[in-house]
């Protein structure tokens, strides 16, 4: 039986990458969890329950791209009879080849995963969040919402959305009582990579990819802090600087470099 004194997390994306050491930060931290994902969660949650062998962990194999996916997660927090305190909405696919290339099912499921999947699951736990008063919401973006990336065009509008929204419903939710941050990460050691399949591009072939577990770590933090926004690690936030000073086009040509598919 769960403990309703303790506070209560949800992580979509909760299997592996950021999502699984998301999920590591909240247990260490006294939160008891449910871990959402597209793929199998045993492993995710025999990690974290010898790691916190006291934490609640419980997991659903949803997908989230599909409105009855949304549905079951939805149900099942109801269910639990518990408010949630914190949602980490980061569930998130890419996919890495030229957008004409690509068949619409492709792009389509990227749009339904990031976007329309992840707005579902905000809106229907946001609202309740603002109902109680309480809650915090950690959106997973990307330093790539700063930068038109070719051969990944629509992961990288994908989260240039997830961006703006994050900032629109931070505005919207003042003085409710409920906070949204976005976490900005820049490339880092997960399995978005092989799941996009562009471990053949400098970028996905790079062994210098940050480690999800300081990603998480950064994100959680600014995510208890109340703050807007955070981008993670020094020289993604000069990225990110710069991005903000250089036109469209010269950022979209400097990225193809590293996004195009092709020996690394």
């Amino acid at each position: 039986m769960s403990d309703t004194s303790r506070r209560y997390a949800v992580i979509t994306g909760g299997s592996s990458g950021i999502g699984l050491a998301l999920a590591r930060q909240f247990v260490a931290h006294g939160f008891d969890i449910l871990l959402a994902a597209d793929t199998n969660v045993d492993e995710a949650v025999a990690v974290l329950q010898n790691e916190v062998p006291d934490a609640q962990i419980d997991a659903l194999r949803v997908d989230l791209a599909t409105e009855a996916g949304v549905a079951t997660l939805y149900d099942t927090i109801k269910g639990s009879g518990r408010p949630v305190d914190a949602l980490a909405a980061n569930a998130g696919i890419g996919a890495g080849q030229s957008f004409f290339d690509e068949p619409r099912s492709v792009w389509t499921s990227v749009i339904e995963t990031n976007i329309t999947g992840t707005l579902d699951i905000i809106h229907q736990v946001g609202r309740d969040m603002r109902a109680n008063g309480h809650g915090r919401i950690l959106i997973t973006s990307s330093i790539a919402s700063h930068t038109p990336s070719p051969y990944l065009a629509i992961y990288s509008a994908s989260k240039a959305f997830l961006q703006s929204f994050a900032a629109a419903i931070r505005n919207e939710l003042q003085e409710t009582g409920v906070t949204v941050t976005a976490l900005l990460p820049g490339a880092t050691d997960t399995e978005i990579w092989d799941r996009a399949d562009v471990t053949d591009t400098k970028l996905g072939g790079s062994d210098k990819k940050d480690d999800p577990n300081e990603v998480a770590k950064t994100g959680f933090e600014a995510l208890m802090a109340g703050e807007a926004s955070v981008v993670h690690g020094f020289m993604n936030k000069a990225a990110v600087l710069l991005a903000n000073l250089v036109p469209d086009s010269v950022l979209a040509a400097a990225t193809r470099r590293t996004t195009e598919p092709g020996p690394n």
